[in-house]
């Protein structure tokens, strides 16, 4: 989907330089693409941050960082190349007057800027006022914006209007991290490039769908953000709808960045709404207490460093989901994800419908349902479950489920799964929009989201409990168990 050329030098200007985001993801996937040599050799790589720090100083801080977080370790003449494209500036991102220095800081010419915001929503703005009051904003210059793009709706939309005053809509790209992972960018190939699935994608062939994103982790010290965010803003508004999309979207005309774009957001607009009158048939909330996790004891949200007594923030959400359209009309979609769940675990099942009679009675009395499963972490791959005979000349035909597995891992050995980062700064230098969330899709996944998050407000009704290290309240499986379904653990 790239159209890199070496020719064309850009500056990569990181805001919140000094952050987690920056630290852990951007500054490592930036030395990977220098050591896939994909970095133009005149680029430059702009640590912009509020700390007082000289460019040694800044040198030495994203050393020590890609030694920490660069998992497949640090090539010694790579690591001299990156260091050296590195250029430092401390900035008050809220003194418009300030960023006269960062003009001073940025080369004269022709170059492309590529401005990441790696800070909060909140100031989103303040950055392009200082950006516009130096003179440095060109019809060419790209803005990477981080999620969460606002608390709701409506603040979505003061944040977006804020920086489109100074960019127009394809210089902005919307980063959701997950349109960047191997398996997520495979589901376009499963879908559309094999006929198996081509032709059986729908509600003739399908019986329901499955999303899991389940985090073993808790807060990690971020209470502030969270508790003002909960599971539902921080993971089903972005994260779990941008996969359903993927999942539900007719077929493009094309890769191009608006064909794909054009029917997420028609798939995202087809979801049936929920609220106060189906709130309760439809979702769960749910909120940590103190547990076990790997024979550990874990506190419960609750009782975490900073916790606010009282919070009824979900840091479990499932919901069942339906859309409304010719495709998937009486199709559920099932999404769940929380923190403190027994692992880190990622994947989508797409259940397909059983066998209408069977033949095989005297082997199996019930025929299973064929599963599609993609893995997108830990060991991204796809595997489809189905039936099989077994070996052997006995007079009955015995029969069994089988896997025909695709382990990333196990099939590429020689080969490293790119992270999703690497990817989406590549397209971002390159100009390619058609991995990132355009303004539409974020405002009507927000009107979705706003609807549940309304009705819960208004019900009053307190998160269900659940034990750290387990997958969530009761009340979560007897959500699909009414539909005489269950989760796949």
């Amino acid at each position: 989907m790239s159209n890199f050329d070496s020719q064309s030098p850009s500056e990569i200007v990181i805001f919140g330089a000094l952050g987690d985001l920056s630290r852990r993801k951007l500054l490592p996937a930036l030395y990977q693409l220098e050591s896939a040599g994909l970095l133009n050799p005149e680029s430059r790589i702009v640590g912009v941050a509020r700390q007082e720090h000289n460019l040694k100083d800044f040198i030495e801080i994203v050393k020590e960082n890609l030694t920490k977080f660069v998992k497949t370790g640090l090539d010694k003449d790579v690591l001299e190349t990156f260091l050296n494209r590195l250029v430092y500036q401390q900035l008050d991102f809220k003194q418009t007057a300030s960023f006269k220095n960062l003009a001073k800081t940025l080369k004269d010419g022709n170059d492309t800027r590529v401005y990441y915001f790696s800070t909060a929503p909140v100031i989103f703005g303040d950055i392009c006022d200082g950006l516009h009051a130096a003179k440095l904003i060109t019809d060419k210059d790209r803005v990477v914006m981080e999620k969460p793009i606002g608390h709701c709706l409506e603040s979505s939309k003061v944040i977006n209007d804020q920086v489109s005053r100074f960019f127009k809509e394809n210089q902005i790209y919307r980063i959701d991290h997950y349109l960047g992972k191997e398996t997520v960018l495979n589901l376009l190939v499963l879908r559309f490039a094999n006929s198996l699935f081509t032709t059986n994608w729908d509600r003739n062939s399908i019986d329901h769908v499955q999303i899991t994103v389940a985090e073993s982790v808790g807060i990690e010290g971020r209470w502030g953000f969270y508790d003002d965010a909960g599971q539902m803003r921080d993971m089903i508004q972005n994260h779990l709808l941008q996969i359903l999309s993927l999942l539900a979207m007719e077929p493009p005309a094309d890769l191009s960045a608006d064909s794909i774009r054009a029917e997420k957001l028609k798939a995202i607009k087809a979801l049936v709404p929920i609220d106060r009158l189906n709130v309760k048939d439809n979702t769960v909330r749910g909120q940590y207490a103190d547990g076990f996790l790997k024979g550990k004891p874990v506190p419960g949200y609750l009782n975490e460093e900073g916790a606010k007594e009282n919070s009824d923030t979900e840091t479990f959400v499932a919901i069942k989901a339906e859309i409304d359209n010719w495709r998937w009309a009486g199709v559920p979609f099932y999404l769940r994800t929380g923190k403190r769940m027994p692992a880190k675990h990622s994947e989508i099942v797409v259940h397909f419908k059983e066998q209408p009679h069977n033949i095989f009675k005297d082997s199996y009395a019930e025929l299973p349902s064929n599963k599609l499963t993609i893995r997108l972490q830990p060991d991204e791959g796809v595997e489809l479950q189905m039936m099989n005979k077994i070996p052997g000349i006995a007079s009955q035909m015995h029969i069994q489920e089988n896997k025909l597995d695709l382990s990333f891992s196990d099939t590429y050995e020689n080969q490293r799964v790119v992270d999703a980062y690497e990817r989406l700064m590549l397209e971002v230098i390159n100009g390619n929009q058609s991995l990132f969330v355009s303004r539409d899709e974020v405002e009507a996944a927000w009107t979705w989201a706003d609807g549940i998050i309304e009705a819960w407000e208004e019900s009053k009704e307190a998160p269900k409990s659940y034990p750290a290290g387990t997958w969530g309240p009761v009340s979560s499986i007897s959500l699909i168990a009414r539909d005489d379904r269950q989760w796949v653990e």
